[in-house]
C-alpha cells in the first residue's frame, strides 16, 4: 500500500468510527485534494486487498477484521488521555484491598470506555498470614483465611458437633503460632505427625479447615467482568441477536476469555485483538484491548477492554494502558 492508500484508509475508518454508517468516495473526496474517479480506484484496491467491503444496503465501503488491523498496527495515532485525579484513583484502588483493586480497576476501565472491562485476576496465594475459627451455629464453623498480601477468603465448615468459642479460639491459636507462612498441603503434611497430641475432636477441626484451604489454593485464575450491559448500546453488538447470544455466552463461560487473557499476560505491553482477523477472539466485530499488570515487576494477570471493532482505538488503549499502571502501582504498594 503507497501513502494515499494509507491515508484514504485511515480517513475511512476514522470516519466509519465517528458514525457508524458506511464511507462513500464523495465523502471522502471532501477530505483530499483527489477527483472522486481516483478515490473510487483507490477504494477498489483496498476492496481487493481485503481491508475494506461494501455491506449489501449500502453503496459506501466499511472496514474489515484485515482493515482494522492495518489500521491499529500502522496507521493509529494514540491521544494523550487524561484520567482521574490522583487521590479519587487512590480511592477506587485501594492498596490494603488486593480483590477490591482488581474489582474496581474492571469498574474503571468499563467506566472510562463505555464498554465492558476485564481483569485477569492473580492467582490466590497458597499460603496463609492467619486464620480464625469463628462458630456460626450448632455445626457450622466459619474459616477466615487471610493471605500474606492482605486478601481475606471465608469457608463455611461443616463440622459434626458443636465447639465452643474457646475450643475455635485455642484452635485458632495453634494453627497460627505453627503453620503461619506455610501452604495448605505443608500444613497438611505437618499436621499428619501432630495429630496424635491433639484431641481427636480438634483434628478433625484441623482436617477440615486444611481441606477448605487446599480448595481455595486451587481456585483458578478468576475473571472479573464489569459494565457488561453497556454493549446493549452498540448498534452493531446488540442489532444482531445471535451475536448478542454468543457475546453474553462468552462472558458467562469465560472459558474463552481466560484463554485470550492468559496469552496476552506473555506480551510486552497493550496488545489489540480483532474478531475475524486474531482466532482468539471467537466472534466478529468484537475487539478486546488487553494490557498485563504485575506486582514489582512480575506480571501477575491481565485487563482489558471488550467492545465493538469500531471502537475509537486511540482513546480505548491509553485507558487500557493507564489502568495496567495503576493496578501494579496500587498492589506493588500494598506488598511494600
Amino acid at each position: 500500500m503507497d501513502d494515499r492508500a494509507n491515508a484514504l484508509l485511515k480517513a475511512l475508518i476514522e470516519r466509519y468510527i465517528a458514525d457508524g454508517q458506511p464511507v462513500g468516495s464523495r465523502t471522502l473526496s471532501k477530505m483530499f485534494d483527489l477527483s472522486p474517479a481516483t478515490i473510487r480506484n483507490v477504494m477498489a484496491d483496498l476492496e481487493d486487498m481485503g481491508m475494506i467491503h461494501s455491506p449489501h444496503t449500502s453503496a459506501g465501503r466499511v472496514p474489515t477484521p484485515k482493515g482494522y488491523r492495518m489500521f491499529v498496527d500502522r496507521l493509529l495515532a494514540v491521544q494523550r488521555f487524561e484520567v482521574l485525579p490522583p487521590t479519587q484513583i487512590r480511592q477506587m484502588l485501594p492498596a490494603a484491598e488486593p480483590t477490591r483493586a482488581v474489582s474496581a480497576a474492571a469498574s474503571l476501565l468499563s467506566n472510562l470506555s463505555q464498554f465492558a472491562g476485564v481483569v485477569l485476576a492473580p492467582k490466590r496465594a497458597q499460603v496463609f498470614r492467619q486464620i480464625e475459627f469463628i462458630r456460626l451455629s450448632e455445626k457450622r464453623v466459619l474459616l477466615i483465611i487471610v493471605t500474606p498480601d492482605g486478601d481475606v477468603q471465608n469457608r463455611i465448615l461443616f463440622v459434626k458437633r458443636d465447639y465452643t468459642e474457646q475450643e475455635l479460639h485455642e484452635a485458632s491459636n495453634f494453627f497460627n503460632q505453627h503453620f503461619a507462612g506455610m501452604s495448605f498441603e505443608e500444613v497438611r503434611v505437618a499436621l499428619a505427625e501432630e495429630l496424635s497430641s491433639l484431641q481427636a475432636d480438634i483434628s478433625r477441626l484441623m482436617q477440615a479447615a486444611v481441606e477448605a484451604g487446599s480448595a481455595t489454593a486451587d481456585i483458578d485464575e478468576s475473571v472479573v467482568i464489569s459494565g457488561e450491559s453497556k454493549l446493549l448500546d452498540v448498534f452493531e453488538i446488540s442489532s444482531d441477536m445471535e451475536r448478542l447470544r454468543r457475546l453474553f455466552a462468552l462472558f458467562e463461560k469465560k472459558t474463552d476469555l481466560l484463554q485470550l487473557l492468559d496469552v496476552s499476560s506473555r506480551a510486552q505491553g497493550v496488545q489489540i485483538y480483532i474478531g475475524g482477523d486474531s482466532n482468539l477472539v471467537p466472534m466478529e466485530d468484537v475487539s478486546v484491548v488487553t494490557a498485563p499488570y504485575g506486582v514489582d515487576g512480575k506480571v501477575v494477570g491481565t485487563l482489558g477492554v471488550i467492545g465493538p471493532s469500531r471502537m475509537a482505538y486511540e482513546r480505548v488503549i491509553p485507558i487500557v494502558d493507564i489502568t495496567a499502571r495503576l493496578l501494579s502501582n496500587a498492589l506493588s504498594h500494598n506488598q511494600s
